[in-house]
C-alpha cells in the first residue's frame, strides 16, 4: 500500500525536476527573435540558411530534446539538417524506438508478444518537412520558431507531445534554394522588383520539380529524405508543408479530394482525414479563418513525397498556404478572392470551409502562425493515441502483405536479360532506395513457362509496400470519370502525371506473374553495384551501344584523347551504334569499366569499313532567366552525369551570331515561342519586369542567328513544345498533327505511349526496336510535308498504328496514330532534330535518353 501511494508522488517528483531542468536549459536558448534580430515571418525579413544552421546547432547543443544530424552536403554544399526532437530520454533511446517502430513497419516474421512489445514500448513517429519550394518562404522560416518551441515550453501539451511521439523535422528540404531566394529577397527589398520571384531555378538544377523527385531519388536531398521516410524511420505520419496562390482559401489541410490512387492500404485514408480533421480544428479554435480541407488537392498526384507516402503505409499529407510576395505582405482585395477549385466552387460558406477569410493585409507572419498549429496539432493528436497509432502501423503493414500474397500478380520478375541490362540495376538500385524488398536469382530458373537467367530479380508483392511496387512496375490506367471530367464532359488535367511507372520509364523489362518463384533467391542487401570487364582484342575493345552507360564511357575516353570509332552498319555480331576503341591504357580502360559498369569486350576483326570516327559534338544549351527553365535545368543535370560537356547559351552570345565557330549542336529545351523570343504578350496576367540583367528572349536577332547556325552546317536539337520555334520562324515542311486540337480531340496529361524505332537511323542508334515515350503536356507529334528534300529527311520514331497507351491517359488516338514522335529535316548544310517528346524528362526517362545522345555524337 505504501508502495502505491508513494508512486504518483515520486513521478510528480520526477515530473517537477524535469520541467526545473527544462527551464534552466529554457533559459538559456534565446529565441528566434533574439537570436535572428526579428519575429519569425516579420514583413520584409528571412533568415539566411546559415544562420538557421547556427541556431539548430545552439538548440542541439543546449537542449536534450534536440538532435540535429547533418545528413551530408546538399547539391551546392551545404549542410542538410535532420533534426530528432522528443524527451531527453527519447532522445537518449533512439535506436531501440527505431527498431520497434521497424518491427511495426515490416512483421513479418514478428510474434504477437514481439508486436505488442512494440506497441507498448514504442512512440508515434511524426516526420514533417518545410521548405522544399524555396519562394514559398513561410515554412523554412517557421521550422526554428516551431523547434525552438519544442526545446522549450513545458506546458502538459508539449509534455505529452515529448513523450509520446518522436518528431523528425526536415527543417529546409532546399538548403540552396532557401540562400538563393534569402539572397534574392535582400537585393530587391525596397526597389520596384520587390516581392518578385528570383529570375533562377531556386534548385540549381530542378527548381519546382524537387517535389517531384521522390520516387527516382536523381538529387541528393530526395535521397536524404527517403533515407528517413523509407528506409531508416518509415514513420507513422508525415507532412510536408507548402504555400499556394494568394487568391483563394488560406490554408488547405488534409484530407485530399477525389480522385485518390488505389492501393493503399484503407486506414492511410481514414488517416488522412482523422489528422486533417485534428488540424482544421484547431485551426478555427485559434480563429484563423480561411481553413479548407478535403478540396483542391486531389489524392492522386504526382510521386513526391507526400503523395507516395501513402502507399509506404505512410499517412502522407500536405498543407498549402496563401502566398504574400515572399516575405513581403500583400493585400487582397475581397472580389480578388475566388474558388473555383476541386471541391469549392465558389469562395462562400461550406462544409469543408466554415470561415471564409474576408480578404485584408496577408502576411508571412499569418503563414507562419496556421504552419505552427498544424505541425503542434499532428504531434499532438498522434501523443494523445500512441497505441492506436502504432497497432494501425502494424495492421496496415500485415494487410497489405496479406493483399499481395493473395492478389495478382503475386509477383514482378526483372530478367537478367534486357536491352540495356546496366539501366536494369540502376532501377533495382532506385526500388532498393524505397524500400521494397528485392530477391536476386543466383541460378537459371523457370516460371510459369519463361526462362529466366541468374542474376534475375524478384520482387514479391506478399509485403509490405505492395503498393508503392503495384504503382512503379505494374502497368497504369488513369480514371476516366465523374471525378476526372468537367461537366461540359472535357477531361480535368492530373495533378502532374496519369502515370509514374519507373519500370516504363527506363524501358525496363518486367513480367507480372501470378504465383511466386522460389527457386535459389536470395533477398538484395545491398545496393547493385555492376563492375565492368576489360577483354584486350587482337584489334582493340567494342562497347555495347545499346547501353546508356555507354556514352558516359566514351566521354570519359574522350576527355583523356582516346580515338574511338562508331559502327554506322551491322557488322557481323556489331549494331549500328557500338563503339569501338583500337587502343587505350589498361588504367584508364579500368578506371573507366569501373565507375560505369561498361563491359569492353575484345574486338578481334578489323572494322575500319564499317566503324568511321566518331567524335563528341561541341554541344551549347539554351539557358533563359525568367524564374528559370526546368527542362533545361534537368537536361544540364543529365548531361553532366553522363560526362557530357556543354556551355549554357545566353542571349547575349546567341543574338551575337557566327555560332558555328563555336558550337556544333545547339540544345532548345521545352518551352513556348513567346518565352524564347521574349515577346510574352501571348501569356495572360500582370508580367513584373525583371531587372535589365534578368530580361530574357532572343528576338528576331536570335531567331537568325540559330538559322544561320543549322544552314552553315549546325545541329539544332529542340524538346517538345520549342519544336514550333523551328516550324514557325525556319518555315519547315513539317506540321504538329495537334496544334488547334481540344482537349475533348486529343488529352494526353503524362503518359506512356507505344512507338516504332528505326534504329538503323543514327538517331535511334542503340535503340530498342519498340519503346515507350513519355508523352506530356506541350508534346508534339510530326507530319512531314512534301518537298523536293523528302529524301533527306528522317522520322526515326513514330507512333503505333493502334492500342497506343501503354499506361496513363489518353483520348483521341487516331490523331497520332503512325504519325512522327521525333523527326530530322535539313536546312541548308545542317539540319533541325525535334524531339516531339521530352526523351529526357526529369532524368527519369532512361528508356529514350539515346535519342538525346545520338545528337551528341558524330560518326564522320
Amino acid at each position: 500500500m505504501r508502495t502505491r501511494r508513494s508512486t504518483p508522488l515520486f513521478l510528480a517528483l520526477v515530473l517537477v525536476l524535469a520541467g526545473q531542468t527544462a527551464g534552466v536549459h529554457a533559459q538559456q536558448i534565446p529565441s528566434p527573435e533574439d537570436f535572428f534580430g526579428f519575429q519569425i515571418g516579420a514583413d520584409r525579413h528571412l533568415a539566411r540558411w546559415d544562420k538557421l544552421v547556427e541556431y539548430y546547432q545552439l538548440l542541439g547543443r543546449e537542449s536534450p530534446r534536440v538532435h540535429v544530424v547533418n545528413m551530408g552536403p546538399s547539391t551546392l554544399g551545404n549542410p542538410f539538417l535532420a533534426i530528432w526532437v522528443s524527451s531527453p530520454d527519447n532522445i537518449a533511446n533512439l535506436e531501440d524506438i527505431r527498431r520497434g517502430n521497424a518491427l511495426l513497419s515490416d512483421p513479418r516474421g514478428a510474434s504477437d508478444a514481439e508486436v505488442d512489445a512494440a506497441i507498448a514500448n514504442g512512440k508515434a513517429v511524426v516526420v514533417q518537412s518545410y521548405g522544399l519550394h524555396s519562394t514559398e518562404v513561410a515554412a523554412s522560416q517557421s521550422a526554428a520558431e516551431i523547434i525552438y518551441e519544442m526545446a522549450t515550453r513545458n506546458d502538459p501539451e508539449m509534455q505529452r507531445i515529448l513523450e509520446n511521439t518522436v518528431a523528425i523535422m526536415i527543417p529546409c528540404f532546399n538548403p540552396d534554394g532557401e540562400i538563393m531566394v534569402t539572397d534574392w529577397y535582400d537585393k530587391t527589398v525596397g526597389t520596384e522588383y520587390e516581392g518578385l520571384g528570383p529570375p533562377t531555378l531556386y534548385h540549381h538544377y530542378i527548381g519546382h520539380d524537387n517535389n517531384r523527385d521522390a520516387f527516382m531519388q536523381n538529387t541528393v536531398e530526395s535521397r536524404y529524405g527517403a533515407q528517413i521516410l523509407f528506409r531508416d524511420w518509415i514513420p507513422q505520419a508525415y507532412i510536408d508543408h507548402h504555400q499556394m496562390g494568394p487568391y483563394g482559401a488560406r490554408m488547405y489541410v488534409p484530407p485530399y479530394a477525389d480522385p485518390i490512387r488505389p492501393e493503399a492500404d484503407p486506414l492511410v485514408w481514414r488517416e488522412m482525414s482523422w489528422y486533417g480533421a485534428q488540424i482544421a480544428y484547431q485551426e478555427e479554435e485559434q480563429g484563423l479563418s480561411g481553413i479548407l480541407n478535403d478540396a483542391q488537392y486531389s489524392g492522386w498526384g504526382h510521386f513526391g513525397f507526400h503523395w507516395i507516402t501513402p502507399f509506404h503505409n505512410i499517412a502522407g499529407m500536405l498543407t498549402e498556404s496563401a502566398s504574400a510576395r515572399l516575405a513581403t505582405p500583400l493585400f487582397v482585395q475581397p472580389d480578388q478572392l475566388s474558388g473555383g477549385a476541386r471541391n469549392l466552387p465558389e469562395y462562400e460558406e461550406q462544409t469543408n470551409f466554415p470561415d471564409p477569410w474576408p480578404g485584408g493585409w496577408w502576411h508571412v507572419r499569418d503563414i507562419v502562425e496556421r504552419q505552427k498549429v498544424a505541425t503542434f496539432s499532428t504531434l499532438d493528436i498522434a501523443a494523445k493515441n500512441r497505441e492506436t497509432v502504432l497497432r494501425n502501423a502494424f495492421l496496415k503493414a500485415s494487410r497489405q502483405t496479406q493483399r499481395g500474397a493473395e492478389g495478382t500478380p503475386a509477383a514482378f520478375v526483372i530478367p537478367a536479360e534486357q536491352h540495356d541490362p546496366l539501366t536494369m540495376e540502376k532501377m533495382v538500385n532506385k526500388l532498393l532506395a524505397e524500400g521494397i524488398e528485392v530477391q536476386r536469382a543466383g541460378v537459371d530458373f523457370e516460371h510459369e513457362s519463361r526462362v529466366y537467367g541468374a542474376g534475375s530479380f524478384v520482387v514479391t508483392m506478399a509485403q509490405p509496400k505492395r503498393g508503392v511496387i503495384r504503382w512503379l512496375l505494374g502497368r497504369t490506367h488513369y480514371p476516366d470519370n465523374t471525378w476526372t471530367r468537367n461537366a461540359d464532359g472535357s477531361p480535368i488535367r492530373p495533378y502532374d502525371m496519369s502515370t509514374d511507372d519507373m519500370a516504363e520509364f527506363m524501358g525496363v523489362r518486367v513480367d507480372p506473374v501470378k504465383t511466386n518463384p522460389t527457386a535459389g533467391l536470395a533477398v538484395v542487401r545491398d545496393s547493385v553495384a555492376p563492375h565492368g570487364t576489360v577483354s584486350r582484342g587482337s584489334h582493340g575493345y567494342v562497347v555495347d551501344g545499346r547501353l546508356n552507360d555507354a556514352f558516359k564511357a566514351m566521354n570519359l575516353l574522350w576527355d583523356e584523347g582516346v580515338h574511338v570509332r562508331r559502327f554506322v552498319r551491322q557488322a557481323g555480331d556489331h549494331r549500328p551504334g557500338d563503339f569501338w576503341v583500337e587502343s587505350a591504357p589498361d588504367a584508364l580502360l579500368s578506371r573507366v569499366a569501373t565507375e560505369t559498369g561498361v563491359d569492353f569486350h575484345a574486338m578481334n576483326e578489323d572494322g575500319s569499313d564499317d566503324a568511321p570516327a566518331a567524335t563528341r559534338s561541341r554541344v551549347a544549351m539554351y539557358q533563359r532567366y525568367y524564374g528559370g527553365n526546368i527542362d533545361e535545368g534537368w537536361t544540364r543535370w543529365l548531361l553532366e552525369d553522363f560526362a557530357f560537356p556543354y556551355t549554357s547559351l545566353f542571349d547575349a552570345e546567341l543574338k551575337a551570331g557566327n555560332l558555328n565557330r563555336k558550337y556544333d549542336v545547339i540544345i532548345i529545351p521545352d518551352d513556348d515561342v513567346g518565352t524564347l523570343t521574349g515577346n510574352r504578350r501571348d501569356r495572360p496576367g500582370p508580367d513584373q519586369p525583371y531587372p535589365p540583367e534578368y530580361r530574357s528572349g532572343f528576338g528576331d536577332e536570335g531567331v537568325k542567328a540559330l538559322e544561320d547556325f543549322v544552314r552553315a552546317g549546325g545541329t539544332l536539337v529542340t524538346f517538345a513544345e520549342a519544336g514550333d520555334l523551328a516550324i514557325e520562324k525556319f518555315d519547315l515542311p513539317v506540321r504538329n498533327v495537334l496544334a488547334g486540337l481540344s482537349s475533348t480531340e486529343f488529352w494526353c496529361p503524362g503518359s506512356t505511349l507505344r512507338v516504332h524505332v528505326d534504329n538503323t537511323n543514327p538517331i535511334a542508334y542503340g535503340m530498342p526496336d519498340d519503346a515507350l515515350a513519355t508523352f506530356l503536356a506541350g508534346s508534339q507529334v510530326y507530319q512531314l510535308l512534301p518537298t523536293t528534300e523528302s529524301q533527306a529527311m528522317a522520322r526515326p520514331v513514330t507512333y503505333a498504328h493502334r492500342d497506343i497507351l501503354q499506361s496513363g491517359w489518353l483520348l483521341g488516338e487516331k490523331h497520332i496514330a503512325d504519325k512522327d514522335a521525333v523527326v530530322s529535316v535539313p536546312l541548308g548544310s545542317g539540319r533541325v532534330v525535334l524531339l516531339g517528346f521530352r526523351v529526357q524528362h526529369r532524368a527519369q526517362t532512361h528508356g529514350t535518353f539515346k535519342l538525346l545522345f545520338n545528337t551528341l555524337v558524330e560518326s564522320q
